[in-house]
């Protein structure tokens, strides 16, 4: 299938890695809090992967289409601006906390990957939770 015929459906595809990333970031801390460490492994390693897609077809689709401007005014114009400046803003703050994150964990430096996970983990699903409602907002939601 050509680029060009996948690029209207890339944005989709971006909402659905980040809902995917959240709820696999959310069954990690559930594992871990049960000392399911296999489980919380497999979970972040695969919230990791879906982050790595995304941010592939994140980058892909911009490269291609440029920019997309958000058509509401007025209250839902400063929320949507507010939201995507936050997001925007961990997302980048995020990338090197997470590689930090599982380098430790991969590392077998448990201690250390305890102490920055607990910052790592609510940034990243709040990234992942905000992508989505990013999305939402700016290709589903009716501004006129």
């Amino acid at each position: 299938m050509p680029l060009g015929s996948m690029l209207p459906y890339l944005p989709t595809v971006d909402a659905t890695l980040n809902a995917a990333s959240a709820l696999l970031l959310a069954g990690g801390y559930f594992f871990i809090r049960r000392k399911n460490v296999s489980a919380h492994r497999a979970c972040m390693l695969a919230a990791f992967s879906t982050s790595v897609l995304f941010l592939g077809c994140y980058l892909t689709y911009h490269f291609y289409h440029g920019v997309t401007r958000f058509a509401g005014h007025g209250f839902v114009r400063n929320v949507y601006l507010s939201l995507l400046g936050s997001h925007t803003i961990l997302a980048v703050v995020i990338v090197p906390l997470v590689f930090t994150t599982l380098y430790r964990a991969l590392r077998g430096r448990f201690d250390r990957h305890r102490r920055v996970a607990r910052w790592t983990l609510p940034l990243w699903f709040y990234v992942s939770v905000t992508g989505v409602a990013v999305y939402w907002m700016l290709y589903h939601l009716k501004t006129s």
